[in-house]
């Protein structure tokens, strides 16, 4: 949306808006003109900066090129963008401290966390609450200015219910069934072929140091075999499902106006999840990188009103 106050402030022109999504297994771009027209968007790699700055730096500065390629602009009108950026990771403050002191090529940046440009984009406003589901899962509430964030705490010490947890108690049930301690079911063969592995060994040799997005490629297989009623897959279902399910409850606590879940497991999960919480749920209003171009906007706003 055009602020009306934008014909009066001396700028170069033309001038951009561009709203970056990043998180474990990609990031995604959107870019708009001054009047909010969509020009472009454009996807690229992993930008977690908690992960791997320096691939977080590349897949954003890739993702930032690819998409004013895209709308038939030079990759030099970057200096005229104003961009707004969340990240998975920024809320550690050291990897948000990197950020800040990073080079970048663009007119202004402003920076959160993913959770936040997602809450934002789901409720066209910062009074809302949001479920993240997808490589990790988290939850944020904003109310009355404050924000309450819950769960993120990455692949190896949280994240419960996401999709790289998904694949990592999977193959934890696959190889104690390889080893006659766990259950086995038609199922766990269906694992050991995705996995294109035939022994346990294998299994450890491609996944012991893998990232959360290979382990995450596993969720859609034991969804689908959960709602075959395989009872190995539909307990890890089950089990990741009910700590989402008490993950918004305490969202709920905050009292939000609305409550959306998003992310690229979020309809696989939400028929899994408590009634009541199911009943609750709304459909976001728009994705994650929109809301990090409203965020763009009111720092533009901020620093161009007096002008």
């Amino acid at each position: 949306m055009l602020f009306d106050w934008y014909e009066g402030i001396k700028l170069q022109n033309p001038f951009y808006f561009l709203g970056i999504d990043g998180g474990g297994s990609k990031c995604k771009a959107r870019l708009e003109d001054a009047q909010g027209n969509l020009l472009a968007e454009s996807v690229a790699g992993p930008a977690n900066p908690a992960r791997d700055m320096q691939v977080a730096l590349a897949s954003i500065q890739q993702v930032s090129e690819q998409v004013m390629t895209s709308a038939n602009l030079p990759v030099s009108a970057l200096s005229n963008t104003y961009v707004g950026m969340g990240l998975a990771g920024l809320n550690l403050p050291m990897y948000k401290s990197k950020l800040q002191a990073w080079q970048h090529p663009f007119a202004q940046l402003s920076l959160s966390t993913d959770l936040y440009i997602a809450c934002l984009g789901a409720h066209n406003c910062d009074s809302g609450a949001i479920v993240i589901v997808g490589t990790g899962s988290a939850g944020l509430a904003c109310h009355q200015g404050q924000q309450y964030e819950y769960g993120g705490h990455g692949f190896l010490l949280g994240d419960k219910g996401s999709g790289a947890w998904i694949g990592l108690q999977t193959l934890r049930w696959a190889l104690e069934s390889f080893d006659g301690m766990a259950q086995s079911s038609p199922f766990i063969e269906a694992v050991f072929e995705f996995a294109q592995c035939s022994d346990a060994a294998q299994i450890i040799e491609s996944y012991l140091t893998s990232s959360s997005a290979k382990f995450a490629n596993l969720a859609p297989l034991v969804f689908e075999y959960a709602n075959r009623h395989d009872p190995v897959a539909t307990d890890i279902i089950k089990d990741g499902a009910s700590y989402l399910s008490a993950l918004t409850r305490k969202l709920q606590s905050h009292s939000p106006q609305r409550i959306a879940f998003i992310g690229g497991l979020a309809p696989s999960v939400i028929p899994w999840l408590d009634e009541d919480i199911q009943i609750g749920i709304k459909q976001p209003l728009a994705a994650p990188e929109c809301g990090a171009i409203m965020m763009a906007k009111k720092q533009f706003e901020s620093a161009n009103k007096h002008s």
